[in-house]
């Protein structure tokens, strides 16, 4: 039923998407030929062309992208992939406008008993008023663009887990994720970010997944950045998602002990700290249906990684796997893959971001019972500390459109605690 929801949610969005292109490109033809000055109306119509294109290709390109390789226009393509969405938002926004506005005259007609009708200056004025509002969204999107996607925040969180050893109390982990390595995640923000995360000190240093984005992104220039990230335990990772679309999973783990780093690849490694132990384990990413690829159970054969003489710290990019994990009896999971959602707004007292499509560990803090089966535990619950524990990054880079808006980019620094 859920994935049946999503489906029709897709779909509907889709239909939205081709209404609002029609929208927005006929409204700009029909106003650029209404401009007397024949040289500037060829310009522009030859510019509405190269638009029309661009969002055109931007569409097409992840499903013929491997067909026709295109990388040198890839940053063109995020800007017409983040076109299609807002443009969606923008549409919406000005049909309510007019909506409503229709709404009350009406209504006013009825109360009043007027005949007269929608007068041209108030049917201007209405228009107008809903070019503006429909505006907001792609005011919006530049802000989340050229702003928000870069203010790079610490998000401190003390964390107490079951079963953590007094000798382990105060560890802190730094946690990295979603990096996104691409045109629009230049290598100096990822060395910002890396010099961020060496100023908090952190005793461990994890990265879960996600290096970047399609086959081409620079992997190696990714990871020789985060080589220089500083931690007495060692910088350890997982793989996300998107090294497997770019086929770059051995890649990355060759990579990461090339520059000396570890990627866990369904693999566990005990780590000692102030005479206290505790097991690191690493898999790949665990599909879900959101993802291409035969979608097995989660956390499958992880019997022989877990230790029960000490506490589990589970790096794993779908924040999905956590039901599993607890089920398991693994007490902490690290995961990304969410990045938040990347736009969140808030609509009476609740969070509203596309990333609850696909997951209920949206960003931040959550508990489970040991053993599964019952609801996240609210981290404020004063029996959190007896269930498992995952904390899901909200991701330094982007996808699909390069805009955080409400949801800006994590490096996290997590104090663990003997519960």
């Amino acid at each position: 039923m859920r994935l049946l929801m999503r489906l029709v949610v897709f779909l509907g969005f889709l239909v939205l998407m081709v209404f609002a292109q029609r929208f927005w490109f006929s409204h700009a033809w029909d106003g650029i030929g209404r401009i007397t000055r024949l040289s500037l109306r060829r310009t522009l119509q030859i510019l509405w062309s190269v638009a029309l294109f661009v969002v055109v290709a931007s569409f097409l390109h992840p499903f013929v992208g491997r067909f026709l390789p295109l990388e040198s226009l890839s940053r063109l393509f995020s800007i017409g992939r983040t076109w299609l969405i807002v443009s969606v938002f923008g549409f919406l926004v000005f049909e309510l406008v007019i909506g409503v506005g229709w709404l009350f005259h009406a209504i006013a007609d009825l109360v009043t008993h007027n005949r007269v009708g929608f007068q041209p200056e108030r049917r201007t004025f209405l228009r107008y008023a809903a070019y503006l509002a429909g505006s907001i969204p792609f005011l919006g999107a530049a802000y989340g663009y050229a702003i928000e996607r870069w203010d790079f925040q610490v998000a401190r969180v003390e964390i107490p887990i079951t079963n953590w050893p007094r000798e382990l109390d105060g560890l802190k982990i730094m946690q990295l994720s979603d990096i996104h390595r691409s045109d629009t995640m230049p290598r100096k923000e990822v060395a910002r970010a890396v010099s961020m995360a060496n100023a908090l000190g952190a005793d461990l240093a994890v990265i879960t997944g996600d290096f970047i984005s399609y086959a081409g992104d620079p992997l190696e220039d990714c990871i020789a950045e985060l080589s220089k990230l500083r931690a007495p335990l060692g910088v350890w990772g997982c793989n996300g998602n998107h090294e497997i679309y770019a086929k770059a999973e051995a890649e990355a783990q060759r990579l990461f002990a090339q520059f000396g780093m570890r990627l866990l690849r369904q693999e566990n490694v005990p780590i000692e700290w102030h005479g206290g132990k505790f097991n690191l384990i690493g898999v790949d990413y665990q599909r879900d249906h959101m993802t291409r690829g035969p979608a097995g159970p989660m956390l499958e054969n992880m019997d022989h990684l877990i230790r029960r003489d000490m506490p589990n710290v589970l790096l794993s990019h779908n924040p999905n796997s956590f039901r599993r994990a607890a089920d398991l009896g693994i007490e902490l999971s690290l995961a990304g893959h969410t990045h938040g959602g990347q736009v969140k707004f808030e609509v009476v007292d609740h969070d509203v971001t596309p990333a609850r499509l696909i997951t209920e560990f949206v960003a931040g803090l959550y508990r489970l019972p040991f053993g599964n089966g019952s609801k996240p535990i609210l981290a404020s619950d004063n029996h959190a500390e007896k269930a498992a524990c995952i904390y899901v990054n909200r991701g330094l880079g982007t996808f699909g459109m390069p805009v955080r808006l409400g949801v800006p980019p994590e490096i996290t620094l997590m104090t663990l605690r003997s519960a």
